[in-house]
């Protein structure tokens, strides 16, 4: 099969994300999760010469990206197509505000995230993300970064490993799951998928297993690429720099990252702390332009399995 963006990654809610941008032509937009190319590809097919698109991803397998169209090969390249208004960034998108301030904008009309992983990450046997393959205990989205999931498992003391359980993996029993991997981590280091799950399987419910399976390296995922914190700082920096009249529109998968962008949206902080003007009225940044989560409709969930847990938050800048 020839290898393509649409494969790497099917981008979700394609339409309804990009079309909640409200483009401008000849805006300046931020892509902060470029991956396979797909939302970037549908906003660039909505601006003018005169725009600009700045792509965000700290995965050297993403860039590779930026050379694969529907049906083309690597050997067709993007920049042969003469698309001068659009910059690639090889960085997480925690540093989105001194990307932007190096490349000189100081104002930017609409930013797109496209959260959680990409299906590439999930599918790809030799990265670690998925309990489905025997592999290295890895999960670094950015092949760069020094802290593997195996150092987490093998390094952190017991209360911190419970924590990440509970606070990340919302798992009931975290204290059980930490406690079993310190005591067993003494006699074995853990190095694979495989060997954690070995000593965890027996501690989940046959009827849960998979749930609390993906839970525990969801959490794990989570810790080693900082992931709440890189959230925390990206949504700080887009308030910053869009201008009055921009756009955020940001695609959840789980519940912790759905509720810091709920809480940016509405209140214009990541804890949600209200603040009322002397009339009572509720002071943020934003006005929401979807009160509800936009989701899915049942064909696409149909054909793109990750979608089902998506949800799709839209707000615009005061």
């Amino acid at each position: 099969m020839v290898k393509t963006a649409q494969t790497y990654h099917v981008p979700v809610l394609l339409k309804d994300s990009v079309n909640g941008l409200n483009i401008r032509p000849g805006g300046i937009y931020v892509d902060v999760t470029f991956g396979g190319g797909g939302h970037s590809r549908e906003i660039l097919s909505r601006l003018t010469a005169d725009a600009h698109l700045y792509s965000f991803d700290q995965d050297e397998d993403a860039e590779q990206n930026l050379f694969l169209k529907e049906g083309m090969t690597k050997d067709d390249n993007l920049q042969d197509s003469n698309i001068q208004n659009f910059t690639f960034v090889r960085s997480n998108f925690r540093y989105l505000k001194n990307w932007m301030r190096y490349y000189g904008v100081e104002h930017i009309d609409g930013l797109l995230a496209d959260l959680g992983v990409s299906s590439h990450h999930f599918d790809d046997a030799t990265r670690g993300f998925s309990f489905r393959y025997d592999a290295p205990l890895d999960m670094r989205m950015n092949k760069r970064a020094q802290q593997k999931a195996s150092d987490v498992i093998n390094e952190y003391g017991e209360k911190e490993l419970a924590d990440i359980f509970y606070l990340y993996g919302e798992m009931k029993n975290a204290r059980q799951i930490a406690s079993t991997i310190v005591r067993e981590r003494s006699k074995k280091p853990f190095l694979t998928t495989q060997d954690l799950l070995t000593v965890i399987d027996p501690l989940f419910r046959r009827e849960r297993e998979k749930k609390d399976m993906a839970k525990l390296f969801q959490a794990l995922r989570i810790e080693v690429n900082h992931e709440l914190e890189a959230l925390h700082e990206m949504l700080k920096g887009a308030t910053e720099l869009l201008r009055p009249g921009g756009r955020l529109s940001v695609i959840t998968y789980h519940s912790l990252e759905d509720r810091i962008v709920k809480n940016m949206m509405k209140t214009g902080n990541i804890e949600g702390k209200v603040q009322q003007d002397f009339f009572g009225r509720v002071e943020s940044p934003y006005i929401l332009i979807n009160n509800k989560v936009i989701l899915p409709d049942a064909e696409e969930q149909e054909l793109n399995p990750r979608s089902r847990s998506a949800k799709l938050r839209i707000a615009e800048k005061k």
